[in-house]
């Protein structure tokens, strides 16, 4: 399965089109992790507790959305928009989006 930003995959042709799909993950980033992010606000730095929940989160999300393809005959997916949000009281949730034009290429 190819997955891409681009409109278009060099040297592929594409012979069908299956539709827009989607992957959506929502995710609560706990306590723990929430403390030390704050401590990190103060002191400076990265989160790397954060960093891997929204890798994890976008990973998921992107591979929920090949899953969406495969089932409707796709083997790519040409034009993926991902977006952030956080929801929930306190902004507790992040919600990762991953949507794309399921395509047959050959």
């Amino acid at each position: 399965m190819i997955l891409t930003t681009t409109p278009t995959i060099e040297g592929k042709q594409i012979c069908n089109y299956h539709g827009v799909v989607f992957g959506e993950v929502i995710t609560g980033v706990n306590f723990v992790k929430d403390f030390f992010a704050g401590v990190r606000n103060i002191v400076g730095g990265r989160s790397g507790s954060y960093e891997d929940e929204l890798m994890k989160a976008r990973d998921n999300a992107l591979r929920e959305l090949e899953q969406r393809a495969m089932e409707k005959g796709a083997n790519a997916v040409v034009g993926i928009d991902i977006d952030y949000e956080v929801l929930g009281q306190n902004n507790g949730m992040l919600m990762v989006t991953a949507s794309g034009t399921a395509v047959t290429v050959a």
